[in-house]
């Protein structure tokens, strides 16, 4: 017998309306699923095994997902069309409206998927990578493959080992496979440093605008509660801190790079007006914008 995935599933308006085509593979199991849900339907999932849902349609307007059971409803965010889930990772599902959908989902045995990525990743960067979710939008690519997954599922017609490479291709297309030196980072439950790289030019494109934790957590592909921990754990900062902080350091820039008056340069980046720039200003580098400026002119 194949392996057997062992999730725990709890769902309500949610119902199968076709025949549902899976298949049991040495280390993998793969589930193609048409499928109906009324407004309100949701659902509860959990499982010790790794997996892979790719969805075969964008239903990121109708359903919403969340680690908790009250912010599903609250603060859910939009289910995207490929999701890795982690190891013992909860989800909860809500959809807003009637929807049809159809998805594949791909269950693996841990211990195979970090016997493929380790000989390549090493193995504290492969453990790290299994351990980190992912949700993405953008997968053209990777619906082409599930599709043909899918098709093998209902008919096969080749060696398993074409399954399982297809099904290879999606982790090595969905998973973030950075440097070895992030993956590591990740398993201490921290944000790597591509990451952080990413969100400090997100700021400085948003010219200091403040920007909400979840399009920070989407920048890097993390979900906002899962997000919040490993900023907090990578910065000791909120991500509302280290955002005033990275928007002080851009004011402190253009005030060295220009004449413009305190007042344009708070208008600049946000701040209300040239006494609520003076006060946050104060409260970072304990002199006003003003002196700041005197003074490291006159270092120079």
């Amino acid at each position: 017998m194949g392996f057997l995935h062992s999730m725990i599933c709890e769902t309500d308006g949610i119902q199968a309306i076709a025949p549902v085509q899976w298949r049991s593979f040495d280390d993998m199991c793969a589930v193609y699923w048409h499928a109906r849900a009324t407004k309100g339907a949701g659902g509860y999932y959990i499982s010790p095994d790794p997996r892979i849902m790719l969805f075969f349609d964008d239903i990121s307007g109708r359903a919403r997902m969340a680690e908790d059971a009250e912010a599903v409803t609250t603060a859910g965010r939009p289910m995207l069309q490929a999701l890795y889930v982690p190891p013992g990772r909860p989800m909860w599902t809500r959809f807003s409206d009637n929807h049809k959908f159809s998805h594949l989902d791909l269950h693996f045995n841990r211990r195979w998927l970090q016997g493929k990525l380790a000989p390549v990743l090493g193995e504290a960067a492969a453990n790290a990578a299994i351990l980190r979710p992912v949700e993405r939008q953008d997968v053209a690519p990777l619906i082409v493959i599930g599709h043909t997954l899918a098709r093998e599922l209902a008919t096969p017609s080749r060696h398993p080992l074409f399954a399982e490479s297809l099904a290879m291709s999606l982790i090595s297309g969905l998973l973030d496979l950075s440097e070895e030196a992030d993956l590591i980072e990740l398993a201490s439950g921290g944000l790597t440093p591509m990451q952080m790289r990413r969100l400090r030019a997100m700021v400085a494109e948003s010219g200091g605008a403040r920007l909400s934790t979840g399009v920070l957590a989407e920048a890097v592909g993390l979900s906002e509660s899962w997000f919040t921990q490993a900023f907090k754990k990578t910065t000791g900062k909120t991500p509302l801190q280290w955002q005033q902080e990275q928007r002080i350091a851009l004011v402190k820039e253009l005030l060295l790079r220009g004449d413009l008056s305190i007042a344009s340069v708070a208008d600049r980046f946000g701040f209300a007006d040239q006494a609520h720039l003076t006060r946050v200003f104060r409260q970072y580098e304990g002199t006003t914008p003003a002196a700041w400026r005197r003074e490291q002119r006159l270092s120079l």
